[in-house]
Protein backbone atom coordinates (compact mmCIF):
# COMPACT_ATOMS: atom_id res chain seq x y z
CA UNK A 1 0.00 0.00 0.00
CA UNK A 2 1.24 3.42 -0.84
CA UNK A 3 0.51 7.28 0.66
CA UNK A 4 -1.86 7.70 -1.92
CA UNK A 5 -3.75 4.38 -1.19
CA UNK A 6 -3.72 4.88 2.72
CA UNK A 7 -4.96 8.37 2.44
CA UNK A 8 -7.96 7.14 0.11
CA UNK A 9 -9.07 4.26 3.13
CA UNK A 10 -8.45 7.21 5.69
CA UNK A 11 -8.31 11.04 4.67
CA UNK A 12 -8.00 11.80 8.56
CA UNK A 13 -5.54 9.50 9.34
CA UNK A 14 -1.92 10.77 10.97
CA UNK A 15 -0.55 9.61 6.87
CA UNK A 16 -2.99 12.22 5.53
CA UNK A 17 -2.79 14.68 8.12
CA UNK A 18 1.21 14.58 7.31
CA UNK A 19 0.67 14.36 3.73
CA UNK A 20 -1.20 17.70 3.63
CA UNK A 21 1.01 19.39 5.98
CA UNK A 22 4.55 18.59 4.00
CA UNK A 23 2.70 19.62 0.80
CA UNK A 24 1.81 23.34 1.66
CA UNK A 25 5.72 23.54 4.09
CA UNK A 26 6.54 22.55 0.45
CA UNK A 27 4.62 24.42 -1.87
CA UNK A 28 7.06 26.08 -4.74
CA UNK A 29 9.92 24.38 -4.48
CA UNK A 30 10.97 22.57 -6.68
CA UNK A 31 13.66 19.60 -7.22
CA UNK A 32 17.40 19.92 -9.62
CA UNK A 33 15.00 18.34 -12.14
CA UNK A 34 12.37 20.28 -12.25
CA UNK A 35 9.41 18.30 -10.52
CA UNK A 36 8.00 19.60 -7.04
CA UNK A 37 10.16 19.30 -4.02
CA UNK A 38 6.88 17.71 -2.49
CA UNK A 39 7.12 14.52 -4.90
CA UNK A 40 10.46 13.24 -3.46
CA UNK A 41 9.00 13.10 0.08
CA UNK A 42 5.90 11.29 -1.09
CA UNK A 43 8.67 8.78 -3.04
CA UNK A 44 10.47 8.48 0.18
CA UNK A 45 7.27 7.14 2.57
CA UNK A 46 6.14 5.32 -0.42
CA UNK A 47 9.39 3.51 0.35
CA UNK A 48 8.95 2.70 4.16
CA UNK A 49 5.55 1.82 3.11
CA UNK A 50 6.67 -0.85 1.17
CA UNK A 51 8.83 -2.07 3.33
CA UNK A 52 6.06 -2.40 5.65
CA UNK A 53 6.97 -0.32 8.10
CA UNK A 54 4.09 1.85 10.79
CA UNK A 55 2.28 4.77 9.94
CA UNK A 56 4.47 7.01 12.38
CA UNK A 57 7.64 5.85 10.65
CA UNK A 58 5.48 6.99 7.03
CA UNK A 59 4.77 10.42 8.63
CA UNK A 60 8.28 11.07 9.48
CA UNK A 61 9.37 10.39 6.00
CA UNK A 62 6.65 12.85 4.54
CA UNK A 63 7.90 15.57 7.22
CA UNK A 64 11.52 14.62 7.04
CA UNK A 65 12.80 17.79 5.00
CA UNK A 66 10.43 20.37 6.56
CA UNK A 67 12.38 21.11 9.56
CA UNK A 68 15.77 21.64 7.33
CA UNK A 69 14.26 23.42 4.11
CA UNK A 70 11.06 25.31 5.28
CA UNK A 71 10.17 28.02 8.32
CA UNK A 72 8.48 25.23 10.06
CA UNK A 73 10.76 24.04 13.64
CA UNK A 74 10.70 21.01 15.11
CA UNK A 75 8.50 21.93 17.94
CA UNK A 76 5.93 23.20 15.66
CA UNK A 77 5.89 19.00 14.82
CA UNK A 78 6.06 17.85 18.04
CA UNK A 79 2.83 20.29 18.36
CA UNK A 80 0.96 18.84 15.86
CA UNK A 81 2.10 15.21 15.13
CA UNK A 82 3.37 14.33 18.77
CA UNK A 83 6.65 13.42 20.36
CA UNK A 84 7.03 9.79 18.56
CA UNK A 85 7.30 11.42 14.85
CA UNK A 86 9.07 14.61 16.22
CA UNK A 87 11.94 12.50 17.43
CA UNK A 88 12.24 10.23 13.84
CA UNK A 89 11.83 13.80 11.96
CA UNK A 90 14.71 15.42 14.15
CA UNK A 91 17.23 12.28 13.71
CA UNK A 92 17.03 12.28 9.43
CA UNK A 93 17.67 15.87 10.16
CA UNK A 94 20.31 15.72 12.21
CA UNK A 95 22.31 12.87 9.93
CA UNK A 96 21.23 15.05 6.86
CA UNK A 97 22.96 18.44 8.22
CA UNK A 98 26.42 16.66 7.67
CA UNK A 99 28.18 16.17 4.29
CA UNK A 100 30.75 13.76 2.64
CA UNK A 101 33.54 16.37 2.79
CA UNK A 102 36.51 15.03 4.10
CA UNK A 103 37.53 12.74 7.29
CA UNK A 104 36.02 14.46 9.84
CA UNK A 105 32.53 14.51 7.93
CA UNK A 106 32.70 11.34 7.20
CA UNK A 107 33.05 10.39 11.15
CA UNK A 108 30.83 12.01 12.37
CA UNK A 109 28.43 11.53 9.72
CA UNK A 110 28.97 7.54 11.09
CA UNK A 111 28.66 8.43 14.52
CA UNK A 112 25.20 9.81 14.29
CA UNK A 113 24.45 6.98 12.45
CA UNK A 114 25.41 4.82 15.67
CA UNK A 115 23.51 7.52 17.82
CA UNK A 116 20.50 7.08 16.15
CA UNK A 117 20.80 3.37 15.22
CA UNK A 118 20.37 2.52 19.11
CA UNK A 119 17.65 4.77 20.01
CA UNK A 120 15.69 3.81 17.02
CA UNK A 121 15.73 1.88 13.66
CA UNK A 122 13.44 3.58 11.82
CA UNK A 123 15.30 7.03 11.66
CA UNK A 124 17.77 5.19 9.98
CA UNK A 125 15.12 3.00 7.16
CA UNK A 126 13.54 6.89 6.44
CA UNK A 127 17.42 7.97 5.89
CA UNK A 128 17.92 5.09 3.47
CA UNK A 129 14.74 5.93 1.56
CA UNK A 130 15.25 9.43 1.58
CA UNK A 131 18.79 8.31 -0.30
CA UNK A 132 17.20 5.88 -2.33
CA UNK A 133 14.85 8.47 -4.26
CA UNK A 134 18.04 11.21 -4.09
CA UNK A 135 20.25 8.63 -6.06
CA UNK A 136 17.10 7.72 -8.42
CA UNK A 137 17.39 11.67 -9.37
CA UNK A 138 21.14 11.75 -9.50
CA UNK A 139 21.38 12.72 -12.97
CA UNK A 140 19.70 16.18 -12.45
CA UNK A 141 23.10 17.18 -9.97
CA UNK A 142 25.38 18.91 -10.93
CA UNK A 143 28.79 16.24 -12.15
CA UNK A 144 31.32 16.86 -8.89
CA UNK A 145 28.85 16.75 -6.47
CA UNK A 146 27.30 13.87 -8.24
CA UNK A 147 30.49 11.84 -7.39
CA UNK A 148 30.80 12.88 -3.96
CA UNK A 149 26.80 11.96 -3.22
CA UNK A 150 27.43 8.24 -4.99
CA UNK A 151 30.90 7.99 -3.07
CA UNK A 152 28.96 8.70 0.17
CA UNK A 153 26.17 6.21 -0.86
CA UNK A 154 28.87 3.21 -1.51
CA UNK A 155 30.80 3.54 1.39
CA UNK A 156 28.40 4.70 3.91
CA UNK A 157 24.46 4.06 3.19
CA UNK A 158 25.03 0.69 0.95
CA UNK A 159 26.98 -1.40 3.36
CA UNK A 160 24.87 0.03 6.01
CA UNK A 161 21.27 -1.30 4.24
CA UNK A 162 23.51 -4.68 3.95
CA UNK A 163 24.58 -4.74 7.46
CA UNK A 164 20.60 -4.61 8.24
CA UNK A 165 19.73 -7.34 6.13
CA UNK A 166 18.22 -5.27 3.35
CA UNK A 167 20.41 -6.75 0.42
CA UNK A 168 17.99 -5.95 -2.44
CA UNK A 169 18.22 -2.26 -1.48
CA UNK A 170 21.70 -1.98 -0.42
CA UNK A 171 22.44 -3.98 -4.29
CA UNK A 172 20.14 -1.05 -5.94
CA UNK A 173 22.38 1.68 -4.23
CA UNK A 174 25.18 0.09 -4.75
CA UNK A 175 24.13 -0.39 -8.74
CA UNK A 176 23.03 3.67 -8.80
CA UNK A 177 26.14 4.28 -7.47
CA UNK A 178 28.43 2.47 -9.85
CA UNK A 179 28.00 4.71 -12.90
CA UNK A 180 28.68 7.76 -11.25
CA UNK A 181 31.92 6.31 -9.77
CA UNK A 182 33.36 4.02 -12.56
CA UNK A 183 31.68 5.39 -15.74
CA UNK A 184 34.13 3.69 -18.05
CA UNK A 185 34.11 0.64 -16.00
CA UNK A 186 30.34 0.65 -16.15
CA UNK A 187 29.90 1.21 -20.06
CA UNK A 188 32.46 -1.78 -20.47
CA UNK A 189 29.99 -4.13 -18.54
CA UNK A 190 26.83 -3.24 -20.04
CA UNK A 191 28.58 -3.74 -23.83
CA UNK A 192 30.29 -6.86 -22.62
CA UNK A 193 27.38 -8.64 -20.20
CA UNK A 194 23.45 -7.64 -21.54
CA UNK A 195 24.04 -10.76 -24.35
CA UNK A 196 25.46 -13.03 -21.87
CA UNK A 197 22.42 -11.72 -18.95
CA UNK A 198 19.39 -12.35 -21.96
CA UNK A 199 20.84 -16.04 -22.97
CA UNK A 200 20.91 -16.77 -19.47
CA UNK A 201 17.77 -15.15 -18.23
CA UNK A 202 16.35 -17.16 -21.76
CA UNK A 203 17.40 -20.69 -20.13
CA UNK A 204 16.34 -20.09 -16.81
CA UNK A 205 12.84 -19.23 -18.23
CA UNK A 206 12.62 -22.65 -19.93
CA UNK A 207 14.11 -24.26 -16.77
CA UNK A 208 11.66 -23.20 -14.15
CA UNK A 209 8.95 -25.02 -15.49
CA UNK A 210 10.77 -28.40 -15.31
CA UNK A 211 12.10 -27.90 -11.69
CA UNK A 212 8.13 -26.76 -10.43
CA UNK A 213 6.57 -29.68 -12.25
CA UNK A 214 9.01 -32.41 -10.48
CA UNK A 215 8.99 -30.49 -7.26
CA UNK A 216 5.01 -30.73 -7.36
CA UNK A 217 5.59 -34.58 -8.55
CA UNK A 218 7.29 -35.03 -5.15
CA UNK A 219 4.78 -33.67 -2.60
CA UNK A 220 6.15 -30.45 -2.67
CA UNK A 221 3.34 -27.63 -3.62
CA UNK A 222 2.43 -23.97 -3.59
CA UNK A 223 5.81 -23.33 -5.02
CA UNK A 224 7.51 -20.30 -6.83
CA UNK A 225 10.53 -20.17 -9.19
CA UNK A 226 11.61 -16.89 -10.40
CA UNK A 227 15.36 -15.46 -11.35
CA UNK A 228 17.38 -13.49 -10.02
CA UNK A 229 20.00 -11.36 -12.02
CA UNK A 230 23.06 -10.80 -10.96
CA UNK A 231 23.74 -6.81 -9.97
CA UNK A 232 26.44 -4.92 -11.95
CA UNK A 233 28.04 -3.92 -9.04
CA UNK A 234 28.42 -7.34 -7.64
CA UNK A 235 29.15 -8.53 -11.24
CA UNK A 236 32.12 -5.84 -11.68
CA UNK A 237 33.83 -6.96 -7.98
CA UNK A 238 33.56 -10.70 -9.13
CA UNK A 239 34.87 -10.32 -12.50
CA UNK A 240 37.69 -8.27 -10.84
CA UNK A 241 38.61 -11.84 -8.78
CA UNK A 242 38.50 -13.52 -12.45
CA UNK A 243 40.61 -11.42 -14.41
CA UNK A 244 37.45 -9.63 -15.74
CA UNK A 245 36.62 -13.49 -17.67
CA UNK A 246 32.94 -13.13 -17.84
CA UNK A 247 32.92 -16.88 -19.00
CA UNK A 248 33.92 -17.79 -15.48
CA UNK A 249 30.69 -16.13 -13.75
CA UNK A 250 28.20 -18.80 -13.52
CA UNK A 251 25.48 -17.30 -11.56
CA UNK A 252 24.70 -13.99 -14.30
CA UNK A 253 21.25 -15.61 -13.57
CA UNK A 254 20.59 -17.47 -10.55
CA UNK A 255 17.02 -19.66 -9.90
CA UNK A 256 14.95 -18.69 -7.04
CA UNK A 257 12.82 -21.76 -5.52
CA UNK A 258 10.27 -20.70 -2.70
CA UNK A 259 8.72 -23.18 -0.65
CA UNK A 260 5.81 -23.09 2.43
CA UNK A 261 8.49 -24.85 4.94
CA UNK A 262 11.88 -24.73 6.65
CA UNK A 263 11.46 -28.52 5.89
CA UNK A 264 10.22 -27.87 2.04
CA UNK A 265 13.72 -26.68 1.33
CA UNK A 266 15.93 -29.14 1.97
CA UNK A 267 13.38 -31.50 0.33
CA UNK A 268 13.38 -29.52 -2.35
CA UNK A 269 17.33 -29.36 -2.55
CA UNK A 270 17.32 -33.37 -2.54
CA UNK A 271 15.03 -33.27 -5.26
CA UNK A 272 17.07 -30.34 -7.50
CA UNK A 273 20.39 -32.69 -7.07
CA UNK A 274 18.37 -35.65 -8.47
CA UNK A 275 17.69 -34.06 -10.91
CA UNK A 276 21.26 -32.06 -12.13
CA UNK A 277 24.52 -33.39 -10.23
CA UNK A 278 25.80 -30.43 -8.32
CA UNK A 279 29.41 -28.72 -8.53
CA UNK A 280 31.84 -29.95 -6.09
CA UNK A 281 32.13 -27.16 -3.38
CA UNK A 282 29.58 -25.18 -4.48
CA UNK A 283 26.81 -25.92 -1.59
CA UNK A 284 26.37 -23.11 1.02
CA UNK A 285 23.46 -23.79 3.89
CA UNK A 286 23.15 -20.47 4.82
CA UNK A 287 19.78 -21.65 6.71
CA UNK A 288 22.02 -23.80 9.20
CA UNK A 289 24.50 -20.76 9.58
CA UNK A 290 23.25 -17.60 8.79
CA UNK A 291 25.20 -15.01 7.56
CA UNK A 292 26.49 -12.02 9.60
CA UNK A 293 23.45 -9.66 8.54
CA UNK A 294 20.65 -12.62 9.34
CA UNK A 295 20.84 -13.44 5.21
CA UNK A 296 19.29 -17.57 5.40
CA UNK A 297 18.84 -19.49 2.27
CA UNK A 298 20.19 -22.99 0.91
CA UNK A 299 22.33 -21.93 -1.97
CA UNK A 300 23.65 -24.61 -4.49
CA UNK A 301 25.36 -24.65 -8.02
CA UNK A 302 24.67 -28.00 -10.86
CA UNK A 303 25.22 -29.12 -14.22
CA UNK A 304 21.94 -28.26 -15.59
CA UNK A 305 20.23 -29.22 -18.95
CA UNK A 306 23.45 -28.71 -22.22
CA UNK A 307 25.71 -28.96 -19.12
CA UNK A 308 25.41 -25.43 -18.52
CA UNK A 309 26.22 -24.46 -14.97
CA UNK A 310 23.00 -22.91 -12.82
CA UNK A 311 23.12 -21.24 -9.23
CA UNK A 312 20.00 -22.32 -7.38
CA UNK A 313 18.58 -20.81 -4.07
CA UNK A 314 16.11 -22.09 -2.33
CA UNK A 315 14.14 -20.34 0.90
CA UNK A 316 10.74 -20.05 2.40
CA UNK A 317 9.02 -16.94 1.55
CA UNK A 318 9.61 -15.80 5.28
CA UNK A 319 13.63 -15.98 4.22
CA UNK A 320 12.36 -14.27 1.08
CA UNK A 321 11.31 -11.21 2.24
CA UNK A 322 13.99 -11.22 5.28
CA UNK A 323 16.64 -10.94 2.47
CA UNK A 324 14.61 -8.18 0.37
CA UNK A 325 13.69 -5.84 3.29
CA UNK A 326 16.04 -7.45 6.08
CA UNK A 327 15.14 -5.26 9.56
CA UNK A 328 12.34 -3.43 7.74
CA UNK A 329 10.71 -7.13 7.20
CA UNK A 330 10.88 -7.45 11.59
CA UNK A 331 8.92 -4.27 11.98
CA UNK A 332 6.54 -5.42 9.58
CA UNK A 333 6.52 -8.95 11.31
CA UNK A 334 6.16 -6.91 14.98
CA UNK A 335 3.04 -4.59 13.27
CA UNK A 336 0.85 -7.60 12.19
CA UNK A 337 1.47 -9.13 15.23
CA UNK A 338 -0.29 -5.79 16.97
CA UNK A 339 2.70 -5.23 18.80
CA UNK A 340 4.20 -1.94 19.70
CA UNK A 341 7.71 -3.32 20.63
CA UNK A 342 9.34 -1.11 17.92
CA UNK A 343 8.32 1.65 19.34
CA UNK A 344 10.90 1.31 21.97
CA UNK A 345 13.78 3.67 21.46
CA UNK A 346 16.18 1.16 23.59
CA UNK A 347 17.74 -0.31 20.20
CA UNK A 348 15.01 -1.78 18.26
CA UNK A 349 15.77 -5.16 18.03
CA UNK A 350 19.07 -4.72 18.97
CA UNK A 351 18.71 -7.18 21.69
CA UNK A 352 18.30 -10.05 19.03
CA UNK A 353 21.24 -11.87 18.16
CA UNK A 354 21.34 -11.20 14.09
CA UNK A 355 21.44 -7.46 15.08
CA UNK A 356 23.91 -7.67 18.41
CA UNK A 357 26.51 -5.74 16.98
CA UNK A 358 24.77 -2.74 16.54
CA UNK A 359 24.54 -2.34 20.14
CA UNK A 360 28.72 -3.24 20.13
CA UNK A 361 29.23 -0.65 17.38
CA UNK A 362 27.79 1.41 19.59
CA UNK A 363 29.65 1.12 22.26
CA UNK A 364 32.98 0.15 20.42
CA UNK A 365 33.25 3.56 19.01
CA UNK A 366 33.64 5.03 22.24
CA UNK A 367 37.45 3.84 22.17
CA UNK A 368 38.57 5.75 19.34
CA UNK A 369 39.30 9.75 19.74
CA UNK A 370 41.56 9.91 16.03
CA UNK A 371 39.06 10.21 13.38
CA UNK A 372 41.28 8.76 10.49
CA UNK A 373 41.56 5.79 12.68
CA UNK A 374 38.00 5.34 13.98
CA UNK A 375 36.89 5.68 10.32
CA UNK A 376 39.41 3.20 8.86
CA UNK A 377 39.01 0.63 11.67
CA UNK A 378 34.78 1.12 11.08
CA UNK A 379 35.39 0.36 7.52
CA UNK A 380 37.67 -2.84 8.64
CA UNK A 381 35.46 -4.09 11.51
CA UNK A 382 31.64 -3.29 10.45
CA UNK A 383 31.62 -2.59 6.90
CA UNK A 384 33.48 -5.15 4.94
CA UNK A 385 32.98 -8.89 4.09
CA UNK A 386 32.14 -11.10 7.29
CA UNK A 387 32.85 -14.37 8.43
CA UNK A 388 31.02 -16.58 11.19
CA UNK A 389 33.49 -18.91 13.63
CA UNK A 390 32.07 -21.10 16.57
CA UNK A 391 33.35 -22.03 19.80
CA UNK A 392 33.65 -25.51 20.38
CA UNK A 393 29.98 -24.79 22.42
CA UNK A 394 28.25 -23.24 19.09
CA UNK A 395 28.17 -20.15 20.10
CA UNK A 396 28.95 -17.86 17.07
CA UNK A 397 31.14 -15.05 16.54
CA UNK A 398 30.83 -11.99 13.65
CA UNK A 399 34.47 -11.31 12.53
CA UNK A 400 35.78 -9.46 9.53
CA UNK A 401 37.26 -11.49 6.63
CA UNK A 402 40.99 -11.94 7.38
CA UNK A 403 40.35 -12.59 10.92
CA UNK A 404 42.96 -14.54 12.89
CA UNK A 405 42.67 -16.81 16.09
CA UNK A 406 43.71 -13.30 18.44
CA UNK A 407 40.80 -11.46 16.47
CA UNK A 408 38.63 -14.39 17.61
CA UNK A 409 40.42 -14.74 21.57
CA UNK A 410 40.11 -10.38 22.05
CA UNK A 411 35.86 -11.05 20.32
CA UNK A 412 35.41 -13.30 23.56
CA UNK A 413 36.99 -11.35 26.31
CA UNK A 414 40.12 -9.12 26.88
CA UNK A 415 41.68 -11.14 29.17
CA UNK A 416 40.97 -14.23 26.76
CA UNK A 417 42.95 -12.40 24.36
CA UNK A 418 45.63 -10.99 26.46
CA UNK A 419 46.72 -14.87 27.82
CA UNK A 420 45.82 -16.64 24.68
CA UNK A 421 49.04 -18.77 23.81
CA UNK A 422 47.96 -21.48 21.33
CA UNK A 423 44.43 -22.45 18.81
CA UNK A 424 42.88 -25.91 17.83
CA UNK A 425 40.67 -24.94 14.20
CA UNK A 426 38.37 -27.74 13.54
CA UNK A 427 39.97 -29.73 15.97
CA UNK A 428 43.70 -29.37 14.70
CA UNK A 429 46.09 -27.46 16.21
CA UNK A 430 46.82 -24.34 14.13
CA UNK A 431 48.74 -20.84 14.41
CA UNK A 432 47.57 -17.60 15.75
CA UNK A 433 48.25 -15.72 12.08
CA UNK A 434 45.92 -18.21 10.89
CA UNK A 435 43.16 -17.05 8.39
CA UNK A 436 39.54 -18.04 9.68
CA UNK A 437 36.92 -18.88 7.10
CA UNK A 438 33.12 -19.18 8.30
CA UNK A 439 32.40 -22.50 9.91
CA UNK A 440 35.62 -22.59 11.82
CA UNK A 441 35.14 -23.97 15.00
CA UNK A 442 38.37 -22.04 17.23
CA UNK A 443 39.44 -23.27 20.53
CA UNK A 444 41.79 -20.58 22.10
CA UNK A 445 44.68 -22.08 24.55
CA UNK A 446 45.44 -19.86 27.26
CA UNK A 447 48.27 -19.72 29.76
CA UNK A 448 48.16 -17.16 33.16
CA UNK A 449 51.77 -16.46 32.08
CA UNK A 450 51.54 -15.87 28.75
CA UNK A 451 51.27 -12.32 27.43
CA UNK A 452 50.49 -10.31 24.02
CA UNK A 453 53.62 -10.60 21.79
CA UNK A 454 53.98 -6.99 19.42
CA UNK A 455 54.14 -9.48 16.60
CA UNK A 456 50.87 -9.79 17.06
CA UNK A 457 50.09 -6.30 15.35
CA UNK A 458 51.66 -7.55 12.20
CA UNK A 459 48.72 -9.82 11.24
CA UNK A 460 45.89 -9.14 13.77
CA UNK A 461 42.76 -7.32 11.66
CA UNK A 462 40.01 -6.27 14.10
CA UNK A 463 40.65 -2.28 15.52
CA UNK A 464 39.98 -3.55 18.76
CA UNK A 465 42.25 -6.31 18.48
CA UNK A 466 44.64 -3.39 18.03
CA UNK A 467 44.02 -1.68 21.09
CA UNK A 468 43.60 -4.13 23.61
CA UNK A 469 46.91 -5.29 22.36
CA UNK A 470 48.79 -1.91 22.09
CA UNK A 471 47.46 -1.42 26.26
CA UNK A 472 49.10 -4.62 27.55
CA UNK A 473 52.24 -3.01 25.71
CA UNK A 474 52.42 0.14 26.90
CA UNK A 475 51.16 -1.47 30.34
CA UNK A 476 54.37 -3.27 29.99
CA UNK A 477 53.28 -6.74 29.71
CA UNK A 478 55.88 -7.70 27.52
CA UNK A 479 59.20 -6.34 25.96
CA UNK A 480 58.90 -5.15 21.98
CA UNK A 481 61.48 -6.68 19.50
CA UNK A 482 62.51 -4.06 16.75
CA UNK A 483 65.47 -6.81 15.75
CA UNK A 484 63.30 -7.80 12.95
CA UNK A 485 61.18 -5.83 10.13
CA UNK A 486 58.08 -4.78 11.30
CA UNK A 487 56.03 -3.06 8.83
CA UNK A 488 56.17 -2.63 4.76
CA UNK A 489 55.77 0.91 3.82
CA UNK A 490 54.62 1.67 -0.07
CA UNK A 491 55.29 4.98 -1.50
CA UNK A 492 53.06 6.15 -4.05
CA UNK A 493 52.64 9.11 -6.17
CA UNK A 494 49.14 9.11 -7.53
CA UNK A 495 47.04 11.41 -10.67
CA UNK A 496 44.02 11.99 -7.88
CA UNK A 497 40.33 11.07 -9.34
CA UNK A 498 37.47 9.74 -7.35
CA UNK A 499 37.64 6.29 -6.10
CA UNK A 500 40.88 5.64 -6.70
CA UNK A 501 42.37 5.56 -3.16
CA UNK A 502 39.75 2.88 -2.11
CA UNK A 503 40.32 0.45 -5.37
CA UNK A 504 44.02 1.09 -4.25
CA UNK A 505 43.08 -0.27 -0.70
CA UNK A 506 40.86 -3.06 -2.35
CA UNK A 507 43.95 -4.27 -4.20
CA UNK A 508 46.37 -4.50 -0.93
CA UNK A 509 43.76 -6.14 0.81
CA UNK A 510 42.64 -8.74 -1.61
CA UNK A 511 46.12 -9.37 -1.96
CA UNK A 512 46.32 -10.65 1.97
CA UNK A 513 48.04 -7.26 2.35
CA UNK A 514 46.84 -6.05 6.24
CA UNK A 515 46.88 -2.14 5.84
CA UNK A 516 47.70 -0.37 8.97
CA UNK A 517 47.79 3.50 8.24
CA UNK A 518 46.93 5.20 4.69
CA UNK A 519 48.23 8.84 4.62
CA UNK A 520 47.76 10.83 1.64
CA UNK A 521 49.50 14.66 1.21
CA UNK A 522 48.14 16.32 -2.11
CA UNK A 523 50.80 18.65 -3.80
CA UNK A 524 50.95 20.89 -7.17
CA UNK A 525 53.29 20.13 -10.58
CA UNK A 526 56.04 22.57 -10.42
CA UNK A 527 56.94 21.85 -14.04
CA UNK A 528 54.81 24.74 -15.76
CA UNK A 529 53.46 23.99 -19.08
CA UNK A 530 49.50 22.60 -19.56
CA UNK A 531 50.17 19.70 -16.50
CA UNK A 532 51.58 22.72 -14.68
CA UNK A 533 48.69 23.22 -12.34
CA UNK A 534 47.47 19.19 -12.23
CA UNK A 535 47.29 18.20 -8.27
CA UNK A 536 48.89 15.20 -6.93
CA UNK A 537 48.59 12.68 -4.37
CA UNK A 538 51.83 11.40 -2.67
CA UNK A 539 50.35 8.02 -0.77
CA UNK A 540 52.23 6.18 2.18
CA UNK A 541 50.37 2.85 2.84
CA UNK A 542 52.40 1.15 5.84
CA UNK A 543 51.27 -2.47 6.08
CA UNK A 544 52.22 -5.69 8.50
CA UNK A 545 55.68 -6.72 7.24
CA UNK A 546 55.52 -8.44 4.04
CA UNK A 547 57.91 -11.40 2.48
CA UNK A 548 60.08 -9.86 -0.53
CA UNK A 549 58.24 -12.09 -3.25
CA UNK A 550 55.14 -10.78 -1.44
CA UNK A 551 56.31 -7.44 -1.70
CA UNK A 552 57.51 -7.38 -5.37
CA UNK A 553 54.13 -8.71 -6.62
CA UNK A 554 51.92 -6.59 -4.65
CA UNK A 555 54.18 -3.89 -6.52
CA UNK A 556 53.77 -5.47 -9.81
CA UNK A 557 49.95 -4.99 -8.84
CA UNK A 558 50.02 -1.49 -8.56
CA UNK A 559 51.64 -1.01 -11.19
CA UNK A 560 48.50 -1.57 -13.46
CA UNK A 561 47.26 1.60 -12.21
CA UNK A 562 47.61 4.70 -14.90
CA UNK A 563 47.03 6.90 -12.14
CA UNK A 564 50.26 5.90 -10.37
CA UNK A 565 53.08 8.12 -11.65
CA UNK A 566 56.09 6.57 -9.42
CA UNK A 567 56.17 3.85 -6.60
CA UNK A 568 58.55 2.38 -4.15
CA UNK A 569 58.59 -0.20 -1.13
CA UNK A 570 60.49 -0.38 1.91
CA UNK A 571 60.57 -3.00 4.97
CA UNK A 572 61.13 -1.16 8.16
Amino acid sequence: MNVKELIQKDKYSLVARAYEFARKAHLGQKRKNGEPYFTHVVAAADSVLEWGLDDETAAAALLHDVVEDTPHPIQEIRETFGEEVAFLVDGVTKIGKVRYRGIEAKVENLRKFILYLSQDMRVILVKLADRLHNMKTLYAVQPQKQKRIALETMEIYAPLAYRLGMQRLSGELEDLSFPYIYPEEHKWLIGHVKERFEERERFAQKLRPVIEKELNKNGIESVRIDSRAKRYTSLYKKLLRYDMNVESIYDLVAIRIIVPSLEDCYSALGIVHKMYPPVPHRFKDYVALPKSNGYRSLHTTVFGPENKITEIQIKTEQMHDEAEHGIAAHFAYQKTKDSKDYLKRNAAFADKKELVWVQQLKNWQKGFTNPEEFLASLKIDFFQDRILALTPKGEVFDLPFGATPVDFAYQIHTEIGNHCSGVKINGKIGTLDHLLKSGDIVEIITQKNKNPSDSWLNFVRTGSAKNHIRAALRHGKTTLNKSEPQFTDFRLAVANRDGLFNEISNLISRSHGNILTLNAQTTTNAKGGQAGNQKHTLLKIRCAVLAKDKSEKMLEKLKGFKEIKEISYKSV
